[in-house]
């Protein structure tokens, strides 16, 4: 049995990869999104857990898992810390996804939902790569209704993240979803193209 095509999603903070995401599930495609699975991880699997209270210290865990506040803080701007911890969580979070890819083989193709797709290594492990991306002015709108925080917060979340254009020089594909174009007509125009290089 052929075993399924897999295709990363990434791109910038505001730029559509779960807009996507959620369109393909509704076609009826399997999508692994890191970012949640990350924070399942976090809070449940025990070599985490134990690794994260070594580095960060007890306080680091409370009644409802992860104390993501604080570890946000500790690691902001701290780049030693933020690889440490990306050390710890990046390869259990990749077993999880070979464990995922193996429960879904039976599939031609499968996607995974990355923010951090080229900068964790993720791309690696994957065949294809579609980036989303859109105007900032589009991109910020959209995170400041969904996330209810201020331009400004965008924008710091924005200098954080690396430039689209270095993952556009790297993807099989991009979508700018503008909210100008339908984005399913782009999807589809992609997926039959994806299920030919499956064949």
């Amino acid at each position: 049995m052929s075993k399924p095509l897999l295709i990363g999603i990434t791109g910038g903070i505001g730029g559509g990869k779960s807009t996507l995401s959620t369109k393909l599930r509704a076609e009826g495609y399997e999508v692994y999104d890191s970012d949640k699975e990350a924070r399942r991880l976090q809070n449940q699997h025990p070599v985490i857990r134990k690794k994260l209270i070594a580095l960060f210290g007890e306080d680091i865990y409370n009644l409802e898992g992860l104390n993501r506040a604080a570890l946000a803080k500790l690691v902001f701007g701290q780049k030693e810390l933020l690889a440490q911890l990306n050390a710890i969580v990046h390869p259990i979070v990749k077993e999880d996804f070979e464990h995922w890819i193996h429960l879904h083989s039976d599939q031609k193709l499968l996607f995974m939902e990355s923010a951090i797709l080229f900068e964790s290594g993720f791309n690696l492990l994957v065949d294809k790569v579609i980036v989303m991306t859109a105007s900032e002015e589009v991109r910020i709108r959209r995170v400041v209704k969904r996330d209810g925080i201020t331009e400004e917060e965008v924008k710091a979340r924005m200098a954080n993240q690396s430039s689209d254009e270095l993952k556009m020089a790297k993807a099989d594909f991009v979508i700018h979803s503008d909210d100008c174009h339908p984005l399913i007509d782009k999807m589809m125009k992609i997926l039959a193209e994806l299920t030919a290089d499956s064949m």
